[in-house]
C-alpha cells in the first residue's frame, strides 16, 4: 500500500469521516446523481479499501485462526481416517485441498460483507467517492492474501508433514489450492448481495456449494454420471477445480487439461466478482 494514498483513499480509510458521510444524508444523493461517475477501479481505492478491511480483521484473531486453521485440521484428521490406505488419502486429499479453502473462504466472505452491511458501514462507504469495483476488489484483495497464507499452510501441511503423494510439483498444487480460495471469496461475496442477514448468508452454503460439492467427482468419476448431470457438473467450477488438484496428482508435467482447468476456475472467479460489484446495492433495504 502506498505511504501516502489520494485524499479519496484517506476518506475510504478513516472511520470518523465515515461517520461525517453517514450524518450528511445530502452526500448520498450527491453519490447518487453524480453527473461524472468514478472510473471503474481505482488501485488507491482498492488498497485503501483492502487495508481497513485487513485492520479490522486485525482485531479478530480467532476468525483469523479458524480461516487458517480448520483447513489444516480437517487435512490432519481426514489423513488419519484412512491410516491404512494411503493411496484413498491421496486420491481424496488432493481434492479435498481445493475443496476446504473454497468453502472457508466462501463462509467467511460472505458473512463479514453481510455485517458490514447490517451494521450500515458498506451503506456509509458507498456514499463516499467509492466505487463499487473498488470495494469489491479491496474486500477480494483482503481475503485473497489471507487464501494465500490459508492455501500455502494446507498445502506444506499435506505435501510434506502428512505425505500425500503427488506426482507433480507442490507449487502447482498450491497456485490450485490459491485459486479455489479465490473463487470461494468471489462466491462469497457475490452471494452476500442477497442475503438480508448471517443466517441466511450462512444457508447459501448448501444451495450454491453443495451441488458442486457431489457434482465435481470427488465421490464418483464425473463421466460415470447420469448425461444431465455430468452436463450440469461440466459448467460448475468446482469441477475444474477438483480436475486441476488430479492432473497434479497423476501428471509430472503441465498438461494442456491442466492449463484449461487452471484458466476456467481463475475466469468464473473474475466473472463472479464482476458480478458482485455489478449486484451490490448502494442502501440497503
Amino acid at each position: 500500500m502506498n505511504a501516502d494514498p489520494s485524499p479519496t483513499a484517506r476518506a475510504a480509510a478513516d472511520p470518523s469521516s465515515t461517520a461525517k458521510a453517514a450524518a450528511d444524508p445530502s452526500s448520498t444523493a450527491k453519490a447518487a446523481a453524480d453527473p461524472h461517475p468514478l472510473p471503474v477501479l481505482s488501485p488507491s481505492r482498492t488498497l485503501a479499501t483492502a487495508a481497513r478491511v485487513l485492520r479490522q480483521l486485525r482485531h479478530d484473531p480467532r476468525s483469523i485462526a479458524l480461516m487458517l486453521l480448520v483447513p489444516c485440521l480437517m487435512l490432519f484428521l481426514l489423513r488419519y481416517v484412512f491410516d491404512g490406505s494411503p493411496q484413498t488419502f491421496d486420491a481424496i486429499g488432493a481434492s479435498l485441498l481445493g475443496i476446504f479453502p473454497l468453502i472457508t473462504m466462501f463462509l467467511i466472505t460472505s458473512i463479514a460483507t453481510l455485517r458490514e452491511r447490517t451494521s450500515g458501514t458498506l451503506e456509509r462507504l458507498l456514499a463516499m467517492p467509492l466505487g463499487k469495483a473498488d470495494l469489491i476488489a479491496g474486500y477480494a484483495l483482503a481475503f485473497g492474501l489471507l487464501a494465500v497464507v490459508q492455501s500455502a499452510l494446507a498445502t506444506g501441511l499435506s505435501v510434506w508433514f502428512l505425505g500425500l503423494d503427488v506426482a507433480g510439483s507442490a507449487w502447482l498444487l498450491l497456485l490450485v489450492a490459491l485459486l479455489d480460495a479465490l473463487l470461494g471469496t468471489a462466491l462469497g461475496l457475490f452471494v452476500s448481495a442477497f442475503a438480508a442477514s448471517e443466517f441466511q448468508a450462512v444457508q447459501f452454503m448448501p444451495a450454491v456449494i453443495f451441488p458442486q460439492l457431489l457434482l465435481c467427482g470427488l465421490f464418483a468419476p464425473r463421466d460415470t454420471m447420469q448425461p444431465v448431470l455430468e452436463g450440469l457438473s461440466d459448467v460448475l467450477p468446482m469441477s475444474y477445480a477438483v480436475d486441476g488438484m488430479n492432473e497434479v496428482l497423476r501428471r509430472t508435467d503441465v498438461t494442456a487439461d491442466f492449463v484449461r482447468d487452471v484458466l476456467v476456475v481463475s475466469a468464473c472467479a473474475l466473472l463472479v466478482l464482476l458480478l458482485g460489484a455489478a449486484t451490490l446495492r448502494r442502501r440497503t433495504a
